[in-house]
């Protein structure tokens, strides 16, 4: 497969790594000291098992790649509109399209039944970007279970989980839908495939729309926040809302907040992607885990106090950092 890597951080250069060392003709757009690397030395993915080297295509410029079999779109939330205006030259009438990232994308209630489908998440595309450059009918949902950082430019450190989800996001056919896991199987991933990969989002969504922005906020691995007895039941507030939430959406939770704390208690002093954001002074990914959450609960009107209060902080957190507070 011809696939295109949009987004050279630290999800976007496992991917390009691991699936060009199988065989495929990877291109990364990419800029900068990391468009440098990629193209002297290529792209390095350091892990348990040792290191392994890659020859990929990069440029600055999707022109110069042409239109892909697959574009992954590994960028956070927010930069995702962009990223899709931007990269239309590697996206043709066939390409398929899968947005690597956390957080409520912006086809999730398009793909809804009932009341509320059909509906655009302004949260996550206020410009309605990526309802325009990314047809939901080529679109392959996608939910990332890994943990990697950028060591430096054009080089990766995988730390563990090695796990996707996909998805048909609209109506994508299903030999469509395999052939991309079948390309990620043979990088040495594991590939699930999902019959409703809307659940297995929001799903995601719930286990890590708390502690990531907590983390962000205090600083704090997340067994020192499950460590106190008051940040964790406000944690398990807001996932009982969003619980409340998904059950309106089709997408309802069976398990229990204590249910989801026992697991990443499990994972020890684990310092999550927005923790890691927010210390290298990189944008938080405020929209898509928090605000389009709540934008979908006004919208089947919920309420939702605790999450307001955490979207309150982290706005307030992130003006601050804008501002050079920290």
């Amino acid at each position: 497969m011809k696939i295109g890597i949009v987004g050279a951080g630290a999800i976007g250069l496992w991917l390009a790594g691991r699936l060009a060392s199988a065989g495929a003709k990877v291109s990364v757009l990419a800029r900068g000291k990391t468009l440098e690397t990629l193209t002297n030395s290529g792209v390095t993915v350091l892990s348990g098992d040792g290191q392994l080297n890659a020859n990929v295509s990069a440029s600055d410029r999707p022109a110069d790649f042409g239109h892909q079999d697959l574009a992954i779109f590994a960028v956070k939330g927010q930069d995702l509109p962009n990223a899709a205006e931007s990269a239309q030259a590697m996206i043709g009438p066939t390409t398929l399209l899968m947005p690597a990232m956390n957080g409520v994308p912006w086809w999730f209630l398009k793909a809804a039944d009932g009341e509320l489908g059909a509906q655009l998440l302004r949260s996550v595309d206020p410009e309605g970007k990526c309802e325009r450059n990314l047809p939901i009918d080529q679109v392959i949902g996608c939910v990332v279970h890994a943990s990697c950082y950028v060591e430096r430019p054009g080089v990766v450190s995988h730390v563990m989980g090695n796990s996707f989800i996909i998805g048909a996001a609209g109506q994508l056919k299903a030999p469509e839908v395999g052939r991309v896991q079948g390309a990620l199987t043979s990088a040495g991933f594991e590939a699930g495939l999902s019959a409703d990969i809307r659940y297995e989002i929001w799903y995601k969504l719930w286990g890590n729309m708390t502690m990531n922005p907590i983390s962000a906020l205090t600083g704090a691995s997340c067994d020192l926040i499950l460590d106190d007895s008051n940040a964790t039941a406000f944690a398990s507030a807001i996932m009982d809302e969003a619980s409340a939430i998904g059950a309106a959406i089709g997408c309802p939770i069976t398990q229990s907040p204590n249910d989801r704390h026992d697991v990443t208690r499990r994972l020890g002093a684990f310092r999550t992607s927005m923790l890691q954001d927010a210390e290298a002074g990189r944008p938080l990914e405020i929209g898509a885990l928090l605000e389009a959450p709540r934008e979908i609960a006004q919208l089947a009107g919920i309420a939702t106090p605790a999450l307001d209060n955490l979207l309150g902080l982290m706005r307030v957190f992130s003006a601050a950092r804008d501002a050079g507070a920290y």
